[in-house]
């Protein structure tokens, strides 16, 4: 064997091993509880499945999308690894203002350590896919955020509000979550507010 096949044959080695170990971490994010009910009422999801959730959602409503010539395997990709920084920051309330600066700070950390097991042109890769869903400022990022704030609302009205009625959520708090949806499906847009008007008279929401 030449030193050239040596190092290739090495190479090779370390680039799976890095993979396998990246594939092992990810299963991490199946034990994140995120402060989401399932529609059902059974338990709170966990942020695997809500990832996965998330991607299916972005399948179905692809083709309505106001951005057109959109790559959506690179918004399903955006989505599949979006909270992977989650293992190691956990998930945090969206609508906790007084921690959000704390917990980005933990997400890169994360990231740099997570994406950092994968060899340097894929780790590179999803990195640059976690930070522009977190920039929005790409039509796949936009779509990418709309879809990922639609299902959990979704969760929401379906559990009469449950998680909103625990934390005091208000109705202008969730308006304003929802603006991607406004952007990116518009003619979701008028469905949106009127599912946020009826959780509100219905009690669900603080005025």
């Amino acid at each position: 064997m030449t030193a050239a096949m040596a190092g290739t044959k090495q190479m090779d080695r370390n680039t799976i091993a890095g993979q396998i170990a990246f594939l092992i971490e990810a299963d991490r994010l199946k034990g994140v509880t995120r402060n989401t009910l399932l529609a059902d009422r059974s338990r709170f999801e966990n942020s695997a499945e809500h990832s996965w959730h998330v991607a299916l959602t972005a399948s179905i409503l692809f083709d309505s999308a106001s951005a057109k010539g959109m790559d959506l395997s690179r918004i399903l990709k955006m989505l599949l690894v979006h909270d992977l920084v989650e293992i190691d920051a956990g998930d945090l309330l969206c609508y906790d203002s007084d921690q959000l600066l704390s917990q980005k700070e933990r997400e890169k950390e994360a990231a740099e350590r997570i994406f950092g097991l994968l060899p340097d042109d894929q780790g590179g890769m999803l990195r640059q896919l976690w930070q522009e869903f977190d920039a929005m400022e790409t039509p796949e990022a936009w779509f990418a955020n709309a879809v990922d704030r639609l299902q959990p609302l979704l969760q929401a009205v379906r559990t009469q509000g449950e998680t909103w009625r625990q934390h005091g959520i208000m109705k202008h708090q969730v308006v304003q979550r929802m603006q991607p949806i406004r952007k990116a499906l518009p003619h979701l847009w008028c469905r949106v507010l009127e599912m946020i008007d009826n959780a509100s008279e219905a009690g669900y929401l603080a005025q």
